[in-house]
């Protein structure tokens, strides 16, 4: 199996050269292989959040190694980061992050006129993701006019706009009663399966993290188990 993401020894400081220094990743390794869906699971202030930061190329490690799909992220330009976040990464985030006063379908084509594709083309992926999500009845209609769940499921198709190898979820279900969440989770299931996507959910819930391939528990900065599913 390819290797999509290879991370070693990855520490993260804050307050730099201060006497206040804080260093809140000790030292993380990580290797996901392509195609596979794990989770990362920890308590909150555990650090999942600063080393999804890092995966996602949202921030950089104070220290360590990091190679995305062939990319030395250490050596890299920030045109190049930026390039590997629109098209590479697809970000679900629990807040969902949708752009107000816009239609979900505008939202969803957003990515694609970032990364210079044709009108006609951006169209078109866009229906075709809002109906994978179920959500093409309500293409037309902005955030405010749409509930958690379905804010969601735009969130997800926006995600998927550019067609990423990786999708990294950030407590996809958090804000969502048990049964919307159940959609979401059945949503990231499918993409895995039927497009191979490499999925990355971050999560507090250890209900959640058990439906992904592979648990890493995060506490403290450090990886305390690691625990592959038959």
């Amino acid at each position: 199996m390819a290797v999509m993401l290879d991370l070693k020894n990855i520490r993260k400081s804050f307050y730099l050269n201060t006497p206040n220094e804080l260093e809140i990743l000790h030292g993380l390794n990580l290797t996901v292989d392509k195609g596979e869906f794990l989770s990362i699971v920890g308590a909150s202030g555990s650090g999942k959040s600063t080393f999804m930061n890092i995966i996602g190329v949202l921030d950089r490690p104070t220290d360590g190694y990091y190679n995305l799909d062939g990319v030395d992220i250490e050596k890299a330009k920030d045109w190049e980061l930026s390039g590997i976040r629109n098209k590479k990464i697809g970000f679900v985030f629990q807040t969902y992050n949708l752009v107000a006063r816009t239609s979900a379908l505008k939202n969803v084509k957003l990515p694609m006129l970032y990364a210079g594709m044709k009108k006609k083309d951006r169209l078109e992926r866009a229906k075709e993701l809002l109906d994978i999500v179920d959500m093409s009845d309500r293409m037309m209609h902005n955030p405010d006019e749409l509930s958690g769940g379905q804010k969601q499921r735009v969130a997800i198709a926006r995600a998927m706009a550019n067609n990423p190898s990786i999708i990294l979820a950030d407590e996809p279900t958090g804000a969502l009663d048990s049964k919307t969440g159940r959609k979401i989770m059945d949503i990231f299931h499918k993409l895995h399966k039927e497009q191979g996507k490499t999925i990355i959910l971050i999560t507090h819930s250890p209900e959640l993290a058990e439906e992904t391939e592979r648990i890493i528990t995060l506490k403290d900065g450090e990886i305390v188990g690691e625990r592959r599913k038959q």
